[in-house]
């Protein structure tokens, strides 16, 4: 690769790391929904990716000078001191299995890397540091130290502290698109673990505490198709929250098992988590989606009514629900 074309790809690769591009959007994040925004919006969010791309050396296909790309650069980083499963990368990075493989075989040529079967696991495998991967990635954090203190050196104490401030809150709006939401097993460990957060935060704020046992059943076997659904939220991998479905044919379908990590919240999971499931009942016919809730979940009941949903007369014998909701799907 030519000098000229790896700094054009690596412009390229950045912008779309910073902001996702047209391409990769969601069906609930259309092109009509993007040219909808503020004219002004988009070449504003073109502008900073050009400038995070020119401060950060990304232009480079040397990135930080150390003769290789900056995607082999960051998972070199990604792996870390620890090491790290393949699948675990993947999900982290949004990384397809192609492109992971060959810049593994680059790290493993260049002596930095080692990827064999997993003790626990021979079907997954994982990826090691080599001492030389170490003294690497320790270089590699000397030098971006160095680019950060560049960047804050010519700047008075008030701008510095403006500057971290607005990249503060500029990372974290950017968590949004970095969201995704799949479908999963409701027998998986990441399932399992979001209903017992659900759980333990429905018995802590609950008057009376919370027992599944008692309450009207979303199982695993009825949230699997075609009885159900599960759908799960991930940023960088992670479970950060979960919405399930039930259906009963022509009967209207049950909006289940919502629930929104603390550490997401505030980043519109829980309104995309509605959309998803709404999404996934209209592709199998469903016209009309239900739920119950308890008074204690205000910030649900506030977000129902947002989405929709009308406050109707009980439609079950839930002994925890207080408050009864019903959607029509357009």
């Amino acid at each position: 690769m030519s000098g000229t074309n790896g700094s054009n790809r690596a412009r390229r690769l950045c912008e779309e790391q910073v902001v996702p591009s047209y391409s990769r959007l969601t069906g609930s994040q259309s092109l009509t929904n993007v040219r909808d925004m503020n004219a002004s919006g988009i070449p504003q969010i073109r502008s900073f990716n050009r400038i995070v791309a020119e401060a950060i050396g990304a232009l480079d296909d040397r990135f930080l000078g150390r003769g290789r790309p900056m995607g082999e650069s960051r998972l070199l980083w990604e792996v870390g001191v620890d090491g790290a499963d393949l699948r675990t990368l993947r999900a982290r990075l949004s990384l397809d299995s192609g492109y992971l493989s060959r810049t593994l075989v680059s790290l493993e040529r260049q002596g930095l890397v080692v990827v064999q079967p997993h003790s626990d696991d021979r079907r997954a495998r994982r990826a090691c540091l080599t001492k030389a991967g170490l003294d690497e990635r320790a270089e590699l954090e000397r030098l971006s130290d160095a680019v950060a203190t560049r960047v804050l050196e010519p700047l008075s104490d008030e701008q510095r502290l403006r500057l971290i401030t607005a990249m503060s809150e500029v990372e974290r709006l950017l968590q949004p698109s970095l969201v995704r939401f799949v479908i999963e097993d409701p027998n998986s460990d990441s399932a399992r673990w979001c209903f017992e957060q659900y759980f333990a935060e429905l018995d802590e704020r609950f008057e009376s505490g919370f027992d599944p046992s008692i309450s009207l059943s979303a199982n695993a076997r009825e949230l699997m198709a075609p009885e159900g659904a599960l759908i799960v939220a991930r940023l960088h991998g992670n479970a950060i929250g979960c919405v399930a479905l039930k259906f009963h044919k022509k009967s209207p379908a049950e909006l289940k098992r919502m629930w929104v990590s603390p550490s997401a919240r505030g980043l519109g999971v829980g309104r995309r988590l509605i959309d998803e499931a709404e999404k996934h009942a209209r592709q199998t016919g469903v016209r009309v989606i239900r739920l119950e809730t308890n008074r204690a979940l205000r910030e649900a009941i506030e977000l129902y009514r947002r989405s929709g949903y009308i406050e109707v007369y009980a439609f079950n014998a839930e002994p925890y629900a207080h408050h009864w909701f019903e959607k029509k799907l357009p």
